[in-house]
């Protein structure tokens, strides 16, 4: 199997749903460096006691970003892929509200120990 076959394969697959999978690919890559600066962002703001609302939607807006691109430009996607991604957002969304509370956590413990 070639590399000129892998690529024909792997765009047949987003023509037949109707997504370029670079495009997608390039959101999902790209939205990543967004996705932790808001994490960042959240984490400071919970740190100084300050509202979280814009860094959380900011975070989910760039962790379902490709997905979004998927429901808006993607036709007669499978009922199993729909599954798999809303499997993954909740498990993802799970490990990132663990991490962050987990980040949060620590710096107050290294805060708390300095006087």
């Amino acid at each position: 199997m070639s590399l000129s076959s892998i690529n024909e394969w792997f765009l047949s697959l987003g023509a037949q749903y109707g997504v370029n999978p670079y495009i997608f690919g390039a959101i999902y890559v790209g939205a990543i460096p967004f996705f932790l600066a808001s994490i960042g962002w959240l984490v400071k703001r919970k740190r100084a006691g300050l509202s979280i609302v814009l860094p959380v939607l900011s975070a989910g807006f760039f962790f379902i970003s490709a997905y979004l691109y998927l429901a808006i430009a993607g036709r007669n996607i499978p009922l199993w892929v729909w599954v798999m991604l809303a499997a993954l957002v909740v498990y993802g969304a799970w490990s990132t509200i663990r991490d962050v509370r987990n980040k949060i956590a620590a710096a107050g413990d290294k805060a708390g120990g300095v006087e």
